[in-house]
């Protein structure tokens, strides 16, 4: 009962959902105070944990059913990552990995490991000619079809469609 009421002023307070089911160490850091933070009751945090706001810790299986995501020592998962297990499976996220923000972990992650999600890109940049920065522009005095073809050699990328 007590747990619920935690639960509940959690909820409140700082707009997270701790589950009372969930097991962890008490030296675990919730940075910018959990805000956002959802942690199903399946899971296991060990020690040395830092998470950051935004982080979602999802099981795809009923509380209290063996499948979980168990975190180990000294992991670091960066704001607005979610690490969700396959339906009816689990997940270990290695001692010592790190989770880079915005990542989506859905299996595995060995000790040691970082995981960061894939670098953004710019495939055309059309937004400084709209604002009249076209003479600044790169690519200014090519034509569409070229600028594409420019913007593919220089990320090595053949079936982007421009």
């Amino acid at each position: 009962m007590p747990a619920r009421w935690v639960k509940k002023l959690n909820s409140a307070l700082y707009h997270n959902s701790l589950a009372a089911g969930t097991q962890f160490s008490p030296d675990v850091r919730f940075g910018h105070h959990g805000f956002g933070t959802m942690v199903h009751s399946n899971v296991v945090i060990g020690r040395r944990v830092r998470i950051w706001h935004n982080v979602t810790l999802a099981v795809r299986a009923s509380t209290g059913s063996p499948h979980q995501i168990v975190i180990e020592d000294e992991v670091h998962i960066g704001a607005n990552a979610v690490i969700i297990t396959p339906y009816e499976q689990s997940i270990v996220i290695g001692r010592g990995a790190r989770i880079g923000a915005g990542v989506v972990v859905t299996e595995d992650v060995p000790a040691g490991a970082t995981v960061v999600s894939a670098p953004p890109r710019v495939l055309s940049d059309r937004s400084a000619e709209r604002v009249g920065l076209a003479a600044e522009a790169p690519d200014a005095g090519l034509g569409e079809v070229q600028a594409g073809e420019r913007a593919q050699e220089a990320m090595g990328d053949d079936d982007v469609d421009v």
